[in-house]
């Protein structure tokens, strides 16, 4: 099985993979989402994003806003340096008390070496692929960071990462390029957040090494529209977890689907209306 999607934004390509994921029964095998710009969010698209950040904080569950901040944390990276801000996240993520979800930052930019030590793979790809960039050599195809790791998760069937692979490419005409792989996504709890998150990190990347950002291609091995069943709270939730049907779901995406044909200007601004 193979459904490949293409759109403009990170919102209209959420819309548009998840009914295609209704239509073939909420759950589909290689799902391709191509996005041309992750970083642009029109009106429409804020109205959708903020439509399903409530939905997920009414029922208990971490917005969309949190999703993303596992891939790129946005907001401490504005308020830091970025020579500082990697450590002050660190520094932030040792001091919370459930490490088991919302990992994926901290696997970038601290990864346990064999003799015991860390790397930071981030801040080696930036540099590496400054170096590539500046001096106009032809080696663009060797800038990747491995999410999975199996000596933490290869014996997990729960509570394991879902992103496991990040390969990106900066072309001379189209800017960064980043395909993502996933092992497994679910559609109304994550997906918009990933990319969203995705788009942030390519934005981060792209302003270091000095280059535009371009597409986002998304794959996911195995995607679904995903349920929850009201529980107490949990490793990967808020606090209790409240639930929703596939009903209420599929009427969430019929929802923002029709918030995107609304007719209003688009603007270039930071996601939840930050400059």
């Amino acid at each position: 099985m193979f459904l490949p999607i293409q759109a403009q934004t990170c919102a209209s390509a959420w819309v548009a993979a998840a009914n295609g994921l209704i239509a073939a029964g909420d759950e589909a095998y290689n799902l391709v989402v191509d996005i041309d710009d992750p970083t642009f969010h029109t009106e429409q698209d804020k109205t959708v994003i903020m439509g399903l950040d409530s939905f997920l904080r009414e029922r208990g569950v971490y917005p969309v806003v949190t999703v993303a901040n596992t891939i790129f944390p946005k907001d401490i990276y504005r308020r830091h340096d970025s020579e500082k801000f990697m450590d002050e996240y660190l520094h932030l993520y040792d001091a919370i008390r459930m490490k088991g979800w919302g990992r994926y930052f901290e696997r970038m930019v601290r990864w346990p070496a064999n003799d015991g030590t860390t790397t930071n793979p981030l801040h080696d790809l930036v540099n590496r692929m400054s170096k590539e960039v500046k001096s106009k050599q032809t080696f663009r195809d060797v800038f990747e960071m491995t999410l999975f790791d199996p000596a933490r998760d290869a014996k997990k069937n729960r509570n394991r990462q879902c992103l496991s692979f990040l390969s990106f490419k900066p072309h001379q005409e189209r800017g960064l390029m980043l395909t993502a792989i996933y092992r497994n996504q679910h559609y109304i709890a994550r997906a918009l957040g990933n990319f969203i998150g995705l788009g942030n990190l390519m934005e981060y990347i792209a302003e270091q090494v000095g280059i535009s950002v371009g597409p986002l291609t998304c794959v996911a091995t195995h995607a679904k529209i995903d349920t929850a069943s009201a529980q107490p709270e949990r490793e990967d939730c808020g606090g209790p977890c409240h639930g929703w049907t596939i009903t209420e779901a599929r009427t969430l995406v019929d929802t923002s689907a029709k918030l995107l044909s609304a007719t209003l200007p688009p603007i270039r601004r930071g996601i939840l209306g930050e400059n």
